[in-house]
């Protein structure tokens, strides 16, 4: 029988630490050196006075300008606007060495939301 090890092969980095957010808010930078690959995972939970999230992603080189990342280099699940309860994820296929994730906020007054990524080092098993 095949052991399933996920844990040994990826590592995790807070993209943004749960909270309740009531303006557009950057997420955390995630360093992508010496990995091969990342994904960014978006929770939910309760929304108030209707509020209207999106999330996308940016990308650095040097970790202080940053620019939306080109849709050809996100592979997404996430609606137009996020909903409550729900969790979305976010991959990443660009070349620079740091992400973010961003929450637009376009209408109402806040949700609960948090962010991690998951990301894929060249040497496993991850320590």
């Amino acid at each position: 029988m095949a052991m399933r090890d996920l844990y040994s092969s990826v590592a995790t980095r807070l993209a943004l630490a749960p909270a309740s957010l009531a303006a557009t808010t950057n997420g955390l930078s995630v360093d992508l050196f010496g990995m091969k690959s990342a994904a960014v995972f978006v929770a939910v939970g309760a929304i108030t006075g209707a509020a209207a999230f999106s999330v996308k992603l940016q990308e650095s080189s040097d970790n202080s300008t940053w620019t939306d990342v080109p849709a050809a280099f996100v592979q997404s699940d996430a609606p137009a606007v996020l909903a409550a309860s729900f969790s979305y994820r976010l991959g990443y296929i660009g070349g620079k060495r740091y992400i973010r994730p961003v929450f637009t906020l376009a209408s109402g007054t806040s949700a609960i939301i948090g962010a991690v990524a998951v990301v894929e080092p060249t040497v496993r098993p991850v320590p």
